[in-house]
């Protein structure tokens, strides 16, 4: 394996001019998507491993979310045609005789993570889930099942990942902004704030303009009065987690595309504007460290959905952030870290063709080598423990 300790020499992304993150909240159509792949993901997992024990083949990351109609008005509207979901992937449906009901495991894991996260929504008549889950390509599934006989997982794509440690000032605050206004505490207290919020940071000097999108719940809000007030609440909120994580001077906006006068607003029936306004994906959301950054590196991998036993696509970018944290956390005089692994289809997916760990410090980087090549391998040999954090709902990769 080729494990590079190199220098980090550009400037650091809290020091230009301007930076840009973004993140994609829980009710997002994208985020939605991700979320119910990988909820699927870790129940297949859960059930496989129970059954046989071991986790069987699987990816069930191309999930579609097509938005539906809906009448919002202030006192509570009505859906009118339901969002469509799509379901779809590949996973085995039966091993050695015995038959495992994926399309009806997916179908109950969807209702059930939409149940549980999204607090205005009606599974049962505001969402219509379809499956189109079928069985791996025979060359995937062998690669796979030889990784179970031989008892080391082998690679199953030819692909990277990348990570990077510590967040900056904006990246703290764009991460928490949008994780106080969806946490379940502030959601007993303010029921009018849905899960689809959007919130877009924007550094220019020693200036943050954060702007966010909040999809109103219309039930919750009486007027057009009562709107803008609540509105307020949600934007002073998010300024005081804001002014927690930077020194900076910093603006919050809330749905600018508001025409208050017309009382053309942001309010939704359920919460989210897969309602009626937009469509979802897997993959066009936040990356596996949960943020957009575009000064950063970043990886196009949809992780959501993947299995966490072989794809590299998914394990290598988890990893990629694990490996800069603890290179960051346990070496004091190392300031950031920068990480890029690839692999090889078919070889062991802890010896990486490459693994390059790009650190700013002040001291000289031989000092450290030794101490970043344990940091690596140790994080190598805890790949294969992955799943179960990922199950436990210790690690997301969204």
């Amino acid at each position: 394996m080729n494990v590079r300790v190199t220098p980090l020499d550009i400037q650091p992304v809290n020091n230009q001019e301007i930076e840009i993150v973004e993140r994609k909240g829980v009710g997002h159509p994208d985020t939605i998507c991700d979320a119910l792949a990988e909820r699927l993901s870790a129940e297949l997992c859960k059930i496989y491993y129970e059954k046989f024990g071991f986790v069987l083949h699987h990816n069930v990351d191309k999930n579609l979310l097509v938005g539906g109609s809906a009448v919002p008005k202030f006192g509570g509207g009505e859906v009118k045609e339901p969002i469509e979901i799509f379901l779809s992937g590949r996973a085995i449906k039966e091993y050695k005789g015995e038959k495992i009901p994926v399309d009806e495991i997916a179908v109950e894991c969807a209702k059930d993570w939409l149940r549980e996260n999204i607090h205005a929504i009606d599974p049962e008549n505001h969402v219509r889930i379809h499956t189109y889950i079928r069985p791996g390509s025979v060359d995937l599934v062998d690669i796979y099942m030889r990784q179970l006989k031989a008892g080391l997982p082998l690679s199953n794509d030819t692909s990277f990942g990348v990570g990077f440690a510590p967040f900056d000032e904006l990246e703290n605050v764009v991460y928490h902004v949008e994780r106080r206004l969806n946490d379940k505490e502030f959601k007993k207290a303010h029921p009018e704030v849905g899960e689809d919020i959007k919130v877009m940071g924007v550094r220019v000097g020693e200036k943050i303009k954060i702007t966010i999108a909040c999809a109103f719940v219309d039930k919750f809000v009486k007027d057009i009065d009562d709107y803008v007030e609540k509105r307020e609440n949600v934007r002073r909120t998010a300024l005081d987690v804001a002014k927690k994580f930077t020194v900076r001077e910093v603006e919050v906006d809330i749905n600018t595309g508001d025409d208050i006068e017309n009382q053309n607003v942001y309010i939704t029936v359920t919460g989210t504007s897969a309602e009626a306004g937009d469509d979802g994906e897997v993959g066009r959301g936040n990356r596996v460290n949960g943020l957009i950054t575009p000064y950063r590196p970043m990886s196009l991998e949809a992780a959501a959905g993947k299995n966490p036993i072989t794809h590299v696509g998914k394990l290598y970018n988890i990893t990629a952030n694990d490996i800069a944290k603890s290179v960051t956390e346990e070496i004091p005089e190392i300031e950031e870290a920068y990480v890029y692994m690839v692999s090889q289809i078919g070889k062991p997916i802890n010896q990486p063709l490459a693994v390059d760990v790009k650190v700013r410090s002040a001291e000289n980087l031989e000092a450290f080598r030794p101490k970043i090549e344990v940091i690596v391998n140790e994080n190598l040999s805890r790949m294969n423990e992955i799943w179960k954090r990922l199950i436990n709902g210790e690690i997301t990769v969204y």
